[in-house]
């Protein structure tokens, strides 16, 4: 059985406009130079640059991170939460199905100085990912729609099967007292996260929280902290 969304036609209606208008802006991007959180990055065309609600879980991160934790960055992007992570900690992997991501993840380490810090790998989920980890940080895609292509996979996940998939086999990965930090926000399926976080045998904290208006109504985005 596939995903199917528990809403009305109107809500879904509402997030594939809102997805199909960041997807136009996406195929007009060139080369992004930003400052995120202190740190310098550079992002090609082929990456998509981390949204605005991706400072929560930065901010999380940073006040999370220990020096002795080994850490595992899912679905790495530009690199910018491996890189933060690599500010305390020597022992980083960061993974992504997306092979320019892995470019463009090894180029921004070296740029702020933490390349001997982390490893970057080409991966589909834990396909590529050995041992366990003290801190597993994953920026799921928000939304259940088949990407048109590789750079889309960011942001689009068919029927939730990489999102699902996580959640089914991230314990495996995690050391007795570790912790994974996520966040997800309310323009995907609210729910549906919920329902597969809940599945987890694990504490659940809401670390941080903001809110946003759009097509008349509030939008939440939140950072959960799940420990062992």
């Amino acid at each position: 059985m596939g995903y199917t969304p528990q809403m009305s036609e109107d809500e879904v209606r509402i997030r594939k406009q809102w997805h199909d208008s960041v997807y136009r802006k996406m195929e007009d991007q060139k080369t992004v130079h930003r400052q995120y959180l202190g740190r310098k990055l550079v992002i090609p065309k082929e990456v998509i640059p981390p949204a605005w609600m991706s400072k929560l879980l930065g901010k999380t991160i940073l006040e999370e991170i220990r020096e002795s934790d080994r850490v595992l960055d899912m679905g790495t992007g530009s690199g910018i939460n491996a890189i933060l992570a690599a500010s305390k900690s020597g022992h980083v992997l960061a993974v992504d199905l997306n092979p320019y991501c892995i470019e463009t993840g090894r180029k921004n380490a070296v740029r702020n100085g933490v390349a001997s810090r982390i490893e970057f790998r080409e991966s589909d989920l834990f396909s590529n990912v050995d041992g366990k980890f003290d801190l597993i940080i994953f920026d799921p895609p928000f939304r259940w729609f088949t990407p048109r292509d590789i750079r889309e996979a960011a942001v689009a996940d068919e029927n939730f099967r990489s999102m699902t998939s996580f959640f089914k086999i991230v314990l495996d990965y995690l050391k007795p007292d570790g912790r994974i930090l996520i966040i997800y926000g309310d323009s995907g399926d609210m729910n549906y996260f919920r329902s597969l976080m809940d599945s987890l045998n694990c504490s659940k904290t809401l670390v941080r929280s903001r809110y946003i208006e759009r097509y008349g109504r509030k939008w939440g985005y939140y950072v959960w902290k799940l420990s062992n």
